[in-house]
């Protein structure tokens, strides 16, 4: 996950506007008929806004963009961004995280590099553990008793 701060994103070279989208936490994603229409296409980044630090709206946003929407372009994290939810923010789907200005992004880095792997699936990596363990299980004895080698 890549981490700004507000002068980073500033000096960014700046997007064609219609390649940026900023929705609003209210924004009603999760209506099925409208995660069916929405046409993302020629959208390269999507702001997904924070207003307060306990607002967790964008997290379900950005979930829905990822596993309803089928969005595989650049997330942003803005607003209220604390490193705390770093990891969280990373395992909703989100690429990049515009830190509030009290923020140090080499300790947020830190942060993110703390944890190896989950049991649960996520926006990531949709299959929980187990699920992977035992397919990769189930190839080594495939491979073991076909004699092929893995």
């Amino acid at each position: 996950m890549k981490l700004l701060t507000s002068p980073e994103a500033a000096a960014a070279p700046p997007s064609p506007a219609d390649s940026v989208l900023t929705l609003a936490p209210d924004f009603e994603l999760w209506a099925a008929h409208l995660a069916q229409t929405l046409d993302l296409s020629a959208v390269q980044r999507i702001d997904l806004q924070f207003p307060k630090f306990t607002d967790g709206r964008a997290y379900s946003q950005a979930v829905l963009l990822r596993r309803r929407c089928g969005y595989c372009g650049l997330l942003r994290a803005t607003g209220e961004v604390l490193i705390d939810q770093l990891l969280q923010l990373q395992r909703c789907g989100f690429d990049e995280a515009l830190l509030r200005a009290d923020q140090d992004p080499a300790h947020g880095q830190r942060l993110l590099q703390q944890f190896g792997g989950f049991y649960q699936g996520d926006a990531l990596q949709p299959r929980p553990h187990f699920a992977r363990a035992a397919v990769t299980a189930n190839a080594a004895t495939t491979a073991t008793t076909t004699g092929a080698h893995p």
